[in-house]
């Protein structure tokens, strides 16, 4: 098994929530919103380009628009490999946590 990341966890889990609307500025304003931190955009970028090369995640360009001065923005998302890493990174984190004693 080749475990995700703690990033590439998130990174994931934010394309899984954004659905089509997955971008590098959504995912980075939905992790924020999430966990109440900051992050910069080489800490997103950094895990998609590495979650595309493993196939997890595919990059769709959208349509270029007068607002990004004639750019395409870039949709992603998670590929069946990505959905299955998922789950495995939650159900590993079930089975790690599912005899710890309760400190919370």
């Amino acid at each position: 098994m080749n475990l995700l990341t703690r990033t590439e966890e998130f990174v994931l889990l934010m394309i899984l929530k954004l659905g089509n609307e997955a971008y590098g500025v959504s995912i980075r304003n939905r992790i924020h919103s999430d966990t109440g931190q900051l992050w910069s955009f080489a800490s997103i970028y950094q895990p998609l380009n590495k979650l595309l090369r493993r196939g997890y995640v595919m990059k769709v360009p959208g349509e270029a628009t007068p607002e990004r001065g004639g750019k395409k923005k870039y949709y992603y998302h998670l590929t069946s490999d990505g959905k299955t890493a998922l789950q495995e990174i939650r159900n590993t984190q079930n089975q790690i946590w599912a005899d710890a004693p309760e400190i919370l």
